[in-house]
């Protein structure tokens, strides 16, 4: 596996127990700090002093994109992307070229760079999202769902403050779906796709299908997950369907069903992708070149799930 440790960059470390508990840690550790309106964070909002490190292949990743781009922020939170084909020796990296873009922030090659700046013993992955701090050089947050969070409303003295995506009054149901959402689907194609066991892989994957099953029937009768606002769980949820028949459907073996087998959730996909600016931040391309790469995914004995199809059904 591709990490650093103790700041140095390895490229095919065996990520044994003691170094699983280690990264751990360190993930708990660092790199959680927040942007505030007030700076009372530590870290004041400012025009042109914050940097976003993303890959349009990563779901966790395009959810800080779609927030640059609602929370009309471009020219307020620059952005460098790192080319989708992350198995070379350096893992993600950044140059000029029809998919990715050169690191005009900190003049970094590697994103691995970063994380030596921020923190020279750091161990652990080198992941996207990151928020970097231009000023300090050093890395605010690298989890997405907290990185969204500060785009959301820390920045609203610039960006579109009327774009609010976790309004107060629906933060206890967001909370409780966003449970749902990213432990069952955003995560759970991942528990299907990589998965060690044959065992292991149906436990998954019928989970998976099974919560899909459910978001398609709360979707009968309403917009969004939450009624007819669009909330950050939705982006959750969007990330991962937008995906879903171009990789994880057939790389992943999420295969009982497609995307377009939930009519609710196809239409669903559908109303937000048409909202102004998001289909711009939806670059399949740069999805298929990273998911057909050698990720090292799954057992290819693991049998994938049969389609739930009825042949016996004639037209």
């Amino acid at each position: 596996m591709k990490l650093l440790i103790e700041g140095v960059w390895c490229a095919d470390a065996e990520d044994t127990p003691a170094l699983r508990l280690v990264r751990a840690e360190e993930a708990k550790r660092f790199f959680r700090s927040a942007v505030s309106a007030d700076g009372s964070s530590g870290f004041q909002a400012e025009p042109g002093r914050y940097h976003l490190y993303v890959s349009y292949a990563c779901p966790w990743a395009h959810r800080t994109i779609i927030y640059r781009q609602l929370k009309r922020l471009d020219d307020i939170v620059s952005m460098s992307v790192a080319h989708p084909v992350w198995t070379g020796e350096q893992g993600w990296c950044f140059f000029e070229s029809d998919l990715s873009t050169k690191d005009d922030a900190a003049g970094f090659d590697y994103l691995y760079q970063a994380y030596q700046t921020a923190k020279p013993d750091f161990t652990g992955k080198v992941t996207v999202p990151v928020l970097w701090d231009k000023k300090t050089r050093t890395i605010v947050n690298n989890q997405s769902g907290e990185i969204i969070r500060m785009l959301n409303s820390s920045f609203d003295a610039w960006g579109d403050a009327s774009a609010d995506f976790y309004p107060e009054d629906l933060r206890d149901g967001i909370e409780v779906l966003n449970t749902t959402v990213l432990e069952r689907v955003s995560m759970g194609v991942y528990a299907a796709g990589f998965a060690s066991t044959q065992a292991n892989y149906d436990r998954a994957v019928n989970r998976l299908f099974d919560t899909l099953d459910q978001l398609e029937e709360r979707l009968a009768g309403r917009a969004y997950l939450l009624g007819e606002r669009v909330t950050e769980t939705d982006w959750h949820l969007f990330a991962t369907l937008v995906r879903f028949d171009t990789v994880y459907n057939p790389r992943l073996k999420c295969s009982i069903k497609r995307l377009i087998d939930y009519p609710n959730l196809s239409r669903y996909t559908c109303r937000l992708y048409d909202m102004p600016g998001v289909a711009g931040t939806v670059k399949l391309d740069h999805v298929k070149r990273h998911y057909w790469d050698d990720l090292g995914i799954g057992d290819p004995a693991i049998q994938p799930a049969d389609p739930a199809v009825d042949f016996r059904h004639v037209a």
